[in-house]
């Protein structure tokens, strides 16, 4: 039997929908079509970091202790993280976006050097 992560590495971008679901200790199935909810379309290694930030009650400094990882690979793993959940729909997406961000994206080339001028303007006003 495959794992849940190995259907979502299969399928990666595309939409899933689950049409059966069955409870062995029940005798019970269901079956209709129905969504993943979106903390099982992050990669597996990306839901033990989101459960174990939470268990630490979002501190940073104990993330830092637990993986081994800096402060700014705690900050760049949650702000990616953030990101695959909006993606998902699950986080509004808000029209407020940072200088930081701004930058980021040109730094990437995913945003032109005139479009990242007019979106700094409109954070200066």
């Amino acid at each position: 039997m495959r794992s849940f992560q190995d259907v979502l590495e299969i399928a990666k971008k595309d939409r899933v929908v689950v049409t059966r679901v069955h409870i062995p200790s029940k005798k019970m199935s269901i079956e209709g079509e129905f969504e993943l909810p979106p903390f099982l379309k992050l990669e597996g290694d990306d839901q033990v970091f989101i459960a174990s930030f939470i268990a630490v009650h979002g501190s940073i400094k104990e993330m830092e202790r637990l993986f081994g990882i800096s402060y700014p690979t705690v900050k760049a793993r949650l702000k990616k993280i953030t990101e695959q959940l909006k993606e998902n729909g699950f986080l509004v997406q808000t029209d407020v976006e940072s200088k930081e961000s701004i930058l980021e994206k040109v730094s990437r080339g995913e945003m032109s050097v005139d479009e990242a001028a007019k979106r700094l303007e409109r954070c200066s006003q």
